[in-house]
C-alpha cells in the first residue's frame, strides 16, 4: 500500500509540475527570467539528486562486497560475471540495431523544417574523454576514495570485486569485516528509505523547471522526432518484456509492476542513479537473491544502458539525415560496432549520450553542430532513456538469477529487504 501511494504521489507530482511549469512559462516569457525562476525551482531536484549520489558509493560497495563474500568462491564470481556480460552484450546489439533500423524506416531527419545550424558551429560538447585507451585505463581507480568521492560506479565496482573476493578467500578470518560491511548496508538502505520520501517533491520540481524554460511548444516543434524516438523505446520495452516472458512466463508482469516506481522516478528526474536504491529493494521482492542483485545491478549501470545505446544510433543517423548525408549500410554497420565500444564508457560522464554522439559524428565526418538540433530537447529524451535503462537492468538481473538456478526465499517482512544473503541455491 505504501509503495502504491508513493507511485500515485509521483504521478500526481509530474502532472502538477507540468501545469506549474506551463503557468510560469506563460507568466514570465522572457528567457532570462524564466531561466532564473527555473533555477530556483530546480533546487529541490538538485538536493534530491545530491542525496542519491551521497549514498550510491557506500551502497554499491557494501552490497557488492557482501554479495561476493557470500558466494564463497571466485569461480562463482567469474561464472555470474560471464553470464551477466553475455546478456549485456546481446542487449547492447539489439538496442543499437533497433535504433538503426527505426531511424532508417521512419526518416525523422528527412525534409527537416527546422533551421539547420551552421556546419562549422561548435556544440560545446567535449569528445576527448571517449578514447578506448582512456576508458580501459579508467576502469582501475587510482584511489578508491577518489572513485567514491566522484561517484565513479565502474571503478567502485572493480575495487569492491577485489575486496569481496579477498574476503571470500580469507573465510573465517574476514568474518568480522563482512559482518561490519553488512551492517553498513543496513544503515545505508535505511537512509535510502528516508530519501525516497522526498521523491514526489523532486519530481514536481524537475518537471516544473523544464517546462518553465522550454515551454510545451518545444514538444510540438520537435514532435515527430520525440514521438518516433519514444515509439522506438516502446518497441524496445515490448522486446524486453517478450524475452522476460520466455524466462518467467506470466511472472514477468509481476516484475514490471514491481519496477514501475523506479521507472517513474528515473523518467521524471532523467536520472538512472535516482532509481538505483529502489530497484535493489524491488528486485529482492520479485524475488532475486541479494547476492545476484548486488553483483549484477552495479555492472549493468556501466555495461547495460539499453535506452542510451538505442538513442545513440537513432540520434546520430537523424543528424546525418538532417544534413542530407547518405550513410551506406557498411558505414552504419561500422558505426554500430564503434558505438558498442564507446557506449561502455557512458557511466559517470555528464550528458554521456551527447558525448558519445559527438565522438561518433566526428568519426564519420558529420557536422558536430548537428548536436545543436537535439540539445534543446535532450532532457525530454533523457527521461525515456533513463527509464528504459531501469527496465533493461531489472530484467538482466532477474535473468542472471534464473540462469544461476536460484530459488530465493520470498521476503515476508520489510526487514527481509535488507541486504542479507537470503537465498538458497538449487
Amino acid at each position: 500500500m505504501r509503495a502504491n501511494r508513493l507511485t500515485t504521489f509521483i504521478l500526481v507530482a509530474m502532472v502538477l509540475g507540468i501545469a506549474v511549469g506551463h503557468l510560469c512559462h506563460v507568466l514570465w516569457p522572457d528567457p532570462e527570467t524564466a531561466k532564473a525562476i527555473s533555477g530556483y525551482i530546480s533546487i529541490v531536484t538538485d538536493i534530491f539528486l545530491r542525496l542519491i549520489k551521497m549514498i550510491i558509493a557506500p551502497l554499491v560497495f557494501s552490497t557488492l562486497v557482501v554479495g561476493v563474500a557470500h558466494m564463497g568462491d571466485t569461480k562463482a564470481v567469474g561464472r555470474i560475471g560471464a553470464k551477466a556480460m553475455t546478456w549485456f552484450i546481446g542487449a547492447s546489439v539489439v538496442s543499437l540495431l533497433l535504433g538503426m533500423v527505426l531511424v532508417n524506416l521512419l526518416q525523422p531527419g528527412a525534409n527537416l523544417n527546422l533551421p539547420l545550424p551552421d556546419a562549422a558551429a561548435s556544440s560545446g560538447v567535449a569528445t576527448s574523454s571517449l578514447s578506448l585507451k582512456d576508458f580501459v585505463a579508467h576502469l582501475v581507480p587510482r584511489s578508491v576514495f577518489e572513485a567514491m568521492a566522484q561517484n565513479e560506479i565502474l571503478q567502485i565496482v572493480v575495487f569492491s570485486l577485489f575486496f569481496g573476493v579477498a574476503c571470500a578467500a580469507l573465510g573465517e578470518r574476514a568474518r568480522t569485516v563482512v559482518a561490519w560491511t553488512e551492517e553498513l548496508s543496513h544503515v545505508i538502505l535505511k537512509i535510502t528509505g528516508y530519501i525516497m520520501g522526498l521523491a514526489p517533491l523532486a519530481v514536481f520540481a524537475s518537471m516544473a523547471a523544464i517546462i518553465t524554460t522550454q515551454g510545451l511548444g518545444i514538444l510540438v516543434t520537435y514532435g515527430k522526432f520525440v514521438a518516433e524516438f519514444y515509439l522506438g523505446l516502446a518497441i524496445l520495452w515490448c522486446l524486453l518484456a517478450a524475452v522476460g516472458f520466455v524466462f518467467f512466463g506470466r511472472r514477468v508482469f509481476e516484475l514490471i509492476s514491481l519496477v514501475r516506481e523506479p521507472f517513474l522516478l528515473a523518467f521524471s528526474t532523467a536520472s538512472s542513479e535516482a532509481a538505483y536504491p529502489k530497484m535493489m529493494e524491488q528486485l529482492v521482492r520479485f524475488p532475486v537473491s541479494r547476492r545476484i542483485v548486488s553483483f549484477v545491478l552495479p555492472m549493468g549501470y556501466s555495461f547495460n544502458l539499453d535506452g542510451s545505446m538505442m538513442y545513440c544510433t537513432f540520434a546520430t543517423i537523424f543528424i546525418a539525415q538532417a544534413y542530407n548525408i547518405e550513410l551506406s549500410l557498411g558505414q552504419q554497420a561500422t558505426m554500430l560496432l564503434l558505438l558498442m565500444l564507446t557506449s561502455k564508457g557512458m557511466a559517470g560522464v555528464p550528458r554521456a549520450s551527447l558525448v558519445v554522439i559527438a565522438a561518433t559524428l566526428a568519426t564519420f565526418n558529420i557536422p558536430e553542430a548537428g548536436l545543436l538540433l537535439i540539445i534543446g530537447i535532450d532532457q525530454f529524451l533523457d527521461m525515456g532513456r533513463s527509464a528504459t535503462n531501469v527496465i533493461g537492468n531489472s530484467l538482466a538481473t532477474a535473468v542472471v538469477g534464473k540462469w544461476e538456478g536460484e530459488q530465493p526465499v520470498v521476503p515476508e517482512t520489510e526487514s527481509d529487504f535488507e541486504p542479507e544473503a537470503r537465498s538458497q541455491t538449487a
